[in-house]
């Protein structure tokens, strides 16, 4: 329940209610304009991951749920409870809509202080960190995500998850997710994961990534 609460206190995927098919989650805009990220990631890049992919997802999810026992329940209680299908498309439209709201045009370029000082107590240095994240998300084979996460208490660490894995199956918070499904680059770099990976930290709010740690408490 504790984790619920935090959760739901910086997710804001919402749900709208239809009268025919009950309620149904929608599909969250982006807090920018498709090429507002580039060169980093193409406005072509954005329109096929969020209009495409991450749309996709949600569709999905809402499909899924018209005839199960899950309908209606946050998307957290799906994705903790759900497995096969309905797991896969709950936690990947979680998932995107995280990874969306950690970017910005104008991103906060150091993270907060109580975030360095657990930043530099678990992994070193900020540079420390970012090398073992690109180091995990370029060695993950297949799709998948990249997580910086922390407990309650604020230790941090890094999650290499398959396909729609993520932290809060395991009892922790998401941070920080890196997408290495191949939507998420290969417009822009082709099989160039690792490059693609190491232009993403240009676009990372660390004011956003600073916030959800000081939610955990």
């Amino acid at each position: 329940m504790i984790l619920f609460l935090i959760l739901t206190t910086f997710f804001t995927m919402t749900t709208t209610t239809d009268t025919l098919s009950g309620a149904a989650f929608a599909v969250q805009a982006l807090p920018y304009d498709y090429g507002a990220l580039a060169p980093y990631l193409s406005e072509e890049t954005m329109r096929y991951h969020h209009d495409k992919h991450y749309a996709g997802y949600v569709s999905k999810l809402n499909e899924l749920l018209l005839d199960s026992p899950l309908s209606g329940q946050p998307i957290e209680d799906i994705i903790l409870s759900a497995d096969g299908p309905l797991y896969n498309n709950a936690a990947q439209a979680w998932n995107h809509e995280l990874f969306f709201e950690q970017l910005s045009p104008h991103p906060r370029r150091d993270p907060s202080a109580a975030l360095v000082e657990a930043i530099d107590r678990d992994f070193g240095s900020l540079e420390a960190l970012q090398t073992q994240m690109n180091r995990a998300a370029a060695g993950l084979f297949g799709s998948g995500w990249v997580w910086l996460a922390s407990d309650r208490d604020g230790h941090l660490s890094i999650l290499s998850e398959s396909n729609a894995g993520n932290p809060i199956r395991r009892g922790l918070i998401p941070l920080l997710g890196i997408d290495v499904w191949e939507h998420a680059y290969y417009i822009d770099y082709r099989n160039r994961r690792a490059d693609a990976v190491a232009a993403l930290w240009n676009v990372i709010d660390w004011g956003e990534v600073s916030r959800r740690y000081a939610l955990r408490q």
